[in-house]
């Protein structure tokens, strides 16, 4: 099974901008928001003819390319997925139902992105994906508050994304630097047990994944 690695964390956390030291000739990275990434030179890293690159939210195709990349031949050079982000496919199929009437659209949507994780658990053993999100913190009646994976529809709230994950990082930017947090404090953070001994690390998943390797 493929390790899968959530990084969630608010805009401008830094959550794209730790896979830049990803090596590109070994990843594939869907832009599901559409926006680019974020270092400079970037597009001589990732594009559409060096086959690394796809800019889509439509959860059939982030499924279909998946598949090719677990299944063929042709992929096996691929050690690393990015989808980033999650929420993008998301807000994206949200919008495209719109107008659909009925809680039939948001089981649709919650089964949607189940697919595409559930799946990307059960990969090559060789294959890291990186599951990036935006965050949201919310507050109890007793004003405790915790900070998880946004998610779009009650059903995605009850499914809780971060269960099928061993490993959730939370992005941030602290005075001036950013970092991942690794271990939970009021958030759904998570790693495995011995993996880091610092609550803090710099925020570049190439190391986490080397981190990972014994895991």
């Amino acid at each position: 099974m493929a390790k899968v690695i959530g990084i969630m964390g608010e805009s401008g956390a830094g959550k794209t901008a730790s896979c830049r030291n990803l090596d590109p000739a070994t990843t594939f990275y869907f832009d599901c928001d559409k926006k680019g990434l974020n270092w400079k030179g970037w597009k001589k890293q990732y594009n559409d003819g060096l086959n690394n690159f796809q800019q889509t939210n439509l959860p059939s195709i982030v499924l279909k390319v998946l598949h090719n990349i677990n299944e063929s031949e042709k992929a096996k050079h691929i050690k690393t997925v990015v989808i980033d982000t999650i929420n993008g496919i998301m807000v994206a199929e949200e919008m495209r139902n719109v107008k659909v009437q009925g809680y039939g659209k948001w089981t649709d949507l919650a089964s949607y992105i189940w697919e595409i994780i559930d799946y990307a658990l059960t990969m090559r053993d060789d294959l890291t994906v990186i599951i990036i999100a935006h965050s949201e913190t919310i507050s109890d009646d007793n004003g405790i508050v915790f900070t998880r994976i946004k998610t779009n529809g009650r059903k995605l709230d009850k499914i809780v994304l971060e269960s099928k994950l061993t490993t959730v990082l939370l992005a941030e930017c602290k005075d001036g630097q950013y970092i991942f947090h690794t271990h939970s404090d009021r958030n759904s953070v998570k790693t495995p047990i011995g993996a880091f001994e610092e609550d803090e690390i710099p925020n570049d998943i190439a190391t986490v994944i080397k981190a990972l390797e014994e895991y």
